[in-house]
């Protein structure tokens, strides 16, 4: 089984991220399924904007956002 791919977006200092990261090993490891996560700190609007960053923490699998409303939203940057 290919692991599955977990990148947490986050702000620098975000008190949320290192509760959230636990969370979704937490559940990867109730579920049996192994991932690879990526924690990435997004420092500026360009970045913010390419990784599709709607707010500190910001979990995506295989590069989707975790909640399906964030999927169409368009209004990415630092917050």
């Amino acid at each position: 089984m290919q692991p599955v791919k977990i990148r947490v977006l986050q702000m620098a200092e975000c008190p949320a991220t290192p509760p959230t990261i636990g969370l979704v090993q937490e559940v990867a490891c109730a579920l049996g399924t192994p991932i690879t996560l990526e924690a990435v700190l997004v420092e500026t609007p360009e970045q913010a904007e390419a990784l599709a960053f709607l707010g500190s923490p910001t979990v995506q699998v295989e590069g989707r956002d975790i909640e399906p409303e964030a999927r169409t939203r368009q209004d990415f940057g630092l917050t």
